[in-house]
C-alpha cells in the first residue's frame, strides 16, 4: 500500500527489530520501546504499531485503551512518532495511515495523541516547519501528558568539562555530601521496595501522584534485562538510603523519570551527589545524552539547572481526531478522573503529575 509515493508497511513484529529502529531514530524514546508496551499492558493498554517506509521512515507504537463505559478507545503514542528524518510528506502519509489503519485494528477510536520529542524551533522544527506539517495533516495542539520542557546534558564532553558546568554552589554541595561519607551505588531489583519508600515520601511531601510499587517493578522487569534500567541510591556509611534515582535508557540516551529523597537527604545534600554520579557514570557507560526529564516546578527547575546542560522546549502534544464526539467525551471524563484521583489522595489544585512521574501519565 502506498500514500503519495510512500509505502505503508506492517512494522516489525519482532521486538528486537522494532527497538533497533526506535533507538536509531532522531530522537528515540524509551516510551516507544517494546518494553513500555509490556509495562502498560498490565493496566489494560493494547499496543499497535503503524509504520510508513520510504526515504524518510516514520512510525509509532500506539497504546489504546477503552475506558468503561465509553464506546470509544483513546489512543496515545507516548513520545511518538519516531523517525530517522522528519519530512512533510512522511508526516502526511503517517497521518493517513493512522486514519485508515488504527480503527481497523483497534476498533472505534476517539483520537490519537502524540507528543514527539522535537525541540520547538530546533533543527527538526526550523521556523515551525514540523508544526506546520502537523497542522496541514489535520493535527491540532492538545493538552500535554509528558513534560513539555526538560534539560539535556551533552555527555560527549569530558568529565572535567561536565564538572565545570555545575554551578559553584552545586559542586560545594556534592563535596559536602562526600565529606559526610555518603556514597552512591547501583542496586538490583531487590531494592525496589526501598526505592518506593523514598519515592512515596517525596510524593507525599511535594504533593504529586505516583503509582503502586508494582508499577515500578513492571518498569524494572521490562527494561533491566536488556541493561536499559538502573536503580541508584545515595547512602550514609551505615547504609541508610537518603536519595534514589530510577534511570531508563534508549540507545545512547539516559533519562531519569523517577527519583526522590528523604528530608535528611536534602539536608545532607545527598541528592546533589546522587545526581552528579548518575551523570558521570552514564558518560562512563557510553551514553551521549542525559535527560533530566521535565522542569515541573520552579524549585525542581532551579535544582536541575545547576547541573548544566541546556533547556529544551518541545513542540507539545497534538491530537488527530477520528471521532469528534468521542474526543469531547473523553476530555470531560479525563478531567473528572484526575480531579477525583487528586481528591482521593488529599491533594489540592489541578497540577499535572506527569512532570514528576515520567510515563506514569500514559
Amino acid at each position: 500500500m502506498t500514500t503519495d509515493g510512500l509505502a505503508v508497511e506492517t512494522p516489525p513484529t519482532d521486538d528486537t527489530d522494532w527497538d533497533r529502529f526506535v533507538e536509531s531514530a532522531d530522537p528515540g524514546s524509551y516510551l516507544q520501546l517494546s518494553g513500555w508496551a509490556r509495562v502498560k499492558a498490565v493496566n489494560g493498554w493494547s499496543a499497535e504499531r503503524i509504520q510508513v517506509a520510504g526515504p524518510a521512515p516514520i512510525a509509532a507504537q500506539i497504546l489504546t485503551r477503552r475506558p468503561r463505559p465509553l464506546p470509544w478507545a483513546f489512543a496515545y503514542a507516548p513520545r511518538g512518532p519516531v523517525a530517522t528524518v522528519w519530512a512533510p510528506d512522511a508526516i502526511a502519509a503517517f497521518s493517513d495511515a493512522v486514519r485508515r489503519e488504527l480503527p481497523e485494528r483497534a476498533g472505534r477510536v476517539s483520537h490519537l495523541r502524540i507528543d514527539p520529542e522535537i525541540e520547538r524551533d530546533g533543527p527538526l522544527d526550523q521556523d515551525g516547519a514540523t508544526r506546520r506539517s502537523l497542522r496541514s495533516a489535520g493535527w491540532r495542539p492538545a493538552s500535554p501528558i509528558q513534560p513539555n520542557a526538560t534539560r539535556i546534558i551533552d555527555l560527549t564532553a569530558d568529565e572535567d568539562a561536565l564538572w565545570g558546568d555545575l554551578r559553584k554552589k552545586w559542586r560545594q554541595y556534592v563535596n559536602k555530601a562526600r565529606n559526610l561519607g555518603i556514597t552512591v551505588s547501583d542496586a538490583d531489583g531487590s531494592a525496589l521496595p526501598e526505592f518506593y519508600r523514598v519515592y512515596r515520601e517525596t510524593a507525599d511531601r511535594a504533593g504529586f501522584l505516583i503509582r503502586t510499587e508494582g508499577a515500578y517493578r513492571d518498569v524494572w522487569e521490562a527494561f533491566a534485562p536488556t541493561g536499559n534500567a538502573r536503580l541508584l541510591f545515595a547512602r550514609r556509611p551505615g547504609g541508610e538510603a537518603l536519595a534514589t534515582l530510577f534511570l531508563v535508557r534508549c540507545g545512547t540516551r539516559v533519562v531519569e523519570p523517577y527519583g526522590g529523597m528523604t528530608l535528611d537527604g536534602g539536608e545532607s545534600r545527598a541528592n546533589y551527589l546522587l545526581k552528579w554520579e548518575a551523570i558521570r557514570s552514564s558518560r562512563e557507560q557510553d551514553a551521549t545524552a542525559y535527560d533530566l526529564w521535565g522542569l515541573a516546578t520552579g524549585g525542581i527547575a532551579h535544582f536541575k539547572t545547576g547541573f548544566g546542560g541546556r533547556e529544551v522546549q518541545y513542540i507539545g502534544a497534538w491530537d488527530l481526531v477520528l471521532d469528534p464526539l468521542g474526543r469531547q467525551t473523553y476530555e470531560r471524563a479525563q478531567q473528572a478522573r484526575v480531579w477525583w484521583a487528586r481528591r482521593r489522595h488529599g491533594l489540592n489544585g489541578s497540577a499535572n503529575a506527569s512532570g514528576f512521574t515520567g510515563g506514569d501519565a500514559a
